[in-house]
């Protein structure tokens, strides 16, 4: 298939129209058909394209977070980025791109960043102090995985967000920098009741995120510990959980 280049008109608004509405309102400029455009808040470009104004449709990246969290198959079409993806409808390409900014937010080092912009000018002299610093960093961690787990427990599926906590695998305090307390691999979003458990070691996940309990629970409390799916993990989630795994051992 040949990419359309230059861009008809319909072909352009389009393309403008999917990346404004899912956080990339930069426009950068097109070059032979694709069309570039970035975001204030999202690291990382985008490049949009298609064969004719009725599709189908091309998408690159630039972002190696982005693209290895995807995990989509890869379309053999040349062009920018460092991996392009195919839709046969528009509508494919809506719910996509709009995960791509989802993750683009937040990964890889895009929390610590913000984080830092924020508390640049902050003073950390007194305890009080450093306690707003701290509560700042907090804040940005759990709007990030909001973004990344996509307002949703993964293990239970509930989206209410007054129930949603942001849990840390490395507790904020064991965290050797504040790029690893940042870091969304280093949290997982669960419900008030899993992340009561999870934060005292009571129960922690395997490889494979499906739960395990630790033998001090009561019947009436695993009984209470439902959940719907194992977590999605990749691997720094797991190397993670490898520490958190030994908290639970050494609790019994």
């Amino acid at each position: 298939m040949t990419i359309e280049s230059p861009q008809s008109f319909v072909v352009r608004e389009e393309c403008q129209k999917v990346a404004s509405q899912s956080g990339f309102r930069r426009v950068l400029g097109e070059e032979a058909g694709w069309a570039a455009f970035g975001s204030t808040t999202a690291r990382g470009s985008i490049f949009v394209a298609a064969t004719t104004p009725s599709g189908p449709w091309f998408l690159a990246l630039d972002h190696f977070g982005v693209i290895q969290e995807l995990d989509l198959p890869a379309a053999d079409v040349p062009g920018p980025g460092h991996a392009r993806y195919f839709f046969e409808a528009l509508g494919a390409l809506y719910v996509v791109l709009r995960r791509v900014y989802e993750l683009s937010v937040s990964l890889p080092d895009a929390p610590l960043r913000e984080f830092e912009r924020c508390v640049a000018d902050l003073p950390r002299t007194t305890e009080a102090e450093r306690l707003v610093v701290q509560r700042i960093g907090q804040d940005i961690f759990r709007a990030r995985l909001m973004d990344y787990w996509q307002g949703r427990c993964p293990l239970t599926g509930i989206s209410d967000a007054a129930l949603l906590r942001a849990s840390h695998i490395v507790p904020w305090a064991d965290c050797e920098s504040d790029a690893e307390r940042l870091d969304v691999h280093n949290g997982l979003l669960l419900s008030a009741l899993w992340d009561a458990a999870f934060d005292r070691a009571l129960v922690t996940f395997d490889d494979e995120g499906k739960p395990e309990l630790s033998r001090t629970l009561s019947e009436a409390a695993r009984s209470e510990l439902r959940w719907c799916s194992p977590i999605s993990l990749n691997d720094e989630h797991r190397r993670r959980l490898a520490r958190h795994r030994e908290r639970l051992q050494a609790s019994g």
